[in-house]
């Protein structure tokens, strides 16, 4: 279990989570200093990630001054037991599994399931889930979130998929919570090439889109 509690303050100051999937430790070794001096704040290592808990455990120990360090594609039980035993702070689903939600509310550990209807979300929240992920985002864009807040305007929701540096304004300004982004803030191509200082600008494009707080 992690020593240090996830920080909503944190989080709210730039309302991001970063999805890790795929990278090395020296990656993120190299990308978590970045992360944080461009403003962000919030950042989950998926569990699919090779050595995902040796990294987690690299961040907490060292980078989670200003960051929140969680675990990501967390699917089972056992996921969860890894990734906190690792350290993760908070636990992100891509399905809703009732097992999982149940035992971090139990923790008090934040968890954002993965749902997408209605109904699914609705059940999410009603689990106790901290944030709803509303996944796959891609399709249904920033009026889907619209849609949903209408009604049940109390529900905090976390569109992930398909949320890009052109539409990041929108889906807020539709009434996300925050949203979960992978590869389209998480640059492939400039982590391939090692170019760290254009990482940072590239960061600090998304936190100008951020309304003013």
């Amino acid at each position: 279990m992690s020593k240090t509690a996830f920080s909503w303050e944190l989080f709210n100051k730039a309302p991001i989570v970063g999805i890790v999937r795929g990278l090395s430790l020296e990656e993120v070794k190299q990308i978590l200093p970045l992360y944080r001096e461009a403003g962000l704040t919030t950042i989950e290592i998926t569990m699919n990630t090779p050595d995902a808990e040796k990294i987690i455990e690299y961040a907490v120990e060292n980078e989670q001054y200003g960051l929140n360090i969680g675990a990501g594609t967390v699917c089972t039980k056992d996921d969860l037991k890894k990734a906190l035993e690792a350290g993760a702070q908070f636990i992100v689903t891509p399905i809703l599994d009732k097992k999982v939600v149940k035992a971090c509310v139990k923790k008090e550990i934040p968890i954002f399931p993965g749902a997408f209807t209605p109904s699914e979300i609705f059940k999410a929240w009603s689990l106790g889930a901290s944030m709803v992920k509303v996944f796959p985002a891609t399709q249904m864009g920033p009026s889907y979130i619209k849609e949903l807040k209408a009604p049940l305007n109390q529900l905090k929701l976390l569109p992930t998929g398909g949320v890009s540096l052109d539409n990041i304004a929108e889906f807020l300004k539709a009434g996300a919570d925050g949203v979960g982004m992978g590869g389209q803030l998480l640059d492939k191509k400039l982590i391939q090439e090692k170019d760290w200082q254009k990482l940072k600008l590239h960061f600090s494009q998304f936190i100008k889109q951020l309304p003013r707080r």
